[in-house]
């Protein structure tokens, strides 16, 4: 079934889920995202479940869009092998378009297309 996943649009939705400013909409973002007990890993950091998964976007958000004044865009790369989906992002000021940061996503999904696990490579 992931044969017909969008990986970009997919990406789209990963990288919105972090830019989201609603807790609630955030939070619907990513059970929408990721399977209930579904992995995230960057660094030494690994968190696994819903309420894990949004304090890690929470932390981000406040710290690199909220604090900061920051957004996140999906790179226009997103590709999907089998179960496997990989794509880059950026991080820009909100008003501009200097990349002040970017990230590689490596994720494995499930028939639906939902995230099993989420692997992030910062910087990329």
């Amino acid at each position: 079934m992931t044969r017909f996943l969008d990986a970009q649009a997919l990406a789209d939705r990963y990288v919105a889920a972090w830019n989201e400013t609603d807790s609630e909409r955030r939070r619907a973002a990513i059970t929408a995202l990721w399977v209930p007990d579904g992995r995230h890993y960057v660094g030494e950091r690994a968190v696994r479940g819903y309420e894990a998964l949004e304090e890690r976007v929470r932390g981000s958000h406040e710290k690199n869009v909220r604090d900061d004044g920051n957004r996140f865009r999906a790179a226009l790369n997103a590709r999907l092998l089998h179960d496997v989906v990989t794509f880059r992002w950026e991080m820009l000021p909100a008003d501009g378009d200097t990349v002040l940061a970017t990230g590689l996503e490596v994720l494995t999904v499930d028939a639906e297309g939902r995230i099993l696990v989420d692997y992030q490579f910062v910087p990329a």
